[in-house]
C-alpha cells in the first residue's frame, strides 16, 4: 500500500479551532497566529526522526484535545523541521474532499513561514520545508 499503514490510534494534542500546538506531554510548545483547521496530535507508539512520536492530522472529524481516537490512513504531510523528516499522517474517517486537501496544504505552507519566522527571531538557521502532500491510493479505509 505504498508504505502507508492503513489505520492509525493518535492521541489529540490540539483540538480544531485550537493555536497553541502542544507537546505529547501536554505542554505548551508554542502557539500560531492562526487557528489550526484540524485536530492534530501523535501516533501512538511511534517515534520520528526528532525523537518525539509521529504527528497525524485529523480531517473529517472533530475530536477533543485528549481523546484517543483509530482512523483510517489517507495520506502524508511531506515536512521538514530543523532539518530533520517531520512528516504529518493524515487520517480521518472518511477520505477527505478536494477542500480538505487544499487547507492542509495552504496551513502547512504558513506554518512552514511561522516556523521559519520562529527560528529566525531565536537566531537559529535551522531549515523547514512543507514538500507537498502524498495521497494514498483511492482504496484505502
Amino acid at each position: 500500500m505504498n508504505g502507508m499503514p492503513e489505520r492509525l490510534t493518535v492521541q489529540v494534542e490540539v483540538a480544531r479551532g485550537d493555536r497553541v500546538k502542544r507537546r505529547p506531554d501536554g505542554s505548551i510548545d508554542f502557539a500560531t497566529p492562526f487557528c489550526s483547521p484540524f485536530a492534530y496530535g501523535s501516533v501512538v507508539d511511534t517515534t520520528a526522526p526528532d525523537g518525539d512520536p509521529e504527528d497525524a492530522l485529523v480531517v473529517g472529524a472533530e475530536p477533543e484535545r485528549g481523546a484517543c481516537v483509530e482512523y483510517a490512513v489517507w495520506g502524508r504531510v511531506l515536512f521538514v523541521d530543523a532539518g530533520l523528516d517531520d512528516c504529518k499522517w493524515v487520517v480521518g474517517p472518511c477520505a477527505p474532499e478536494p477542500e480538505d486537501w487544499l487547507r492542509i496544504e495552504t496551513f502547512f505552507q504558513r506554518y512552514a513561514w511561522a516556523k521559519r519566522v520562529l527560528y529566525a527571531l531565536r537566531f537559529s538557521p535551522k531549515v523547514v520545508r512543507f514538500d507537498g502532500v502524498q495521497r494514498a491510493p483511492a482504496s484505502v479505509g
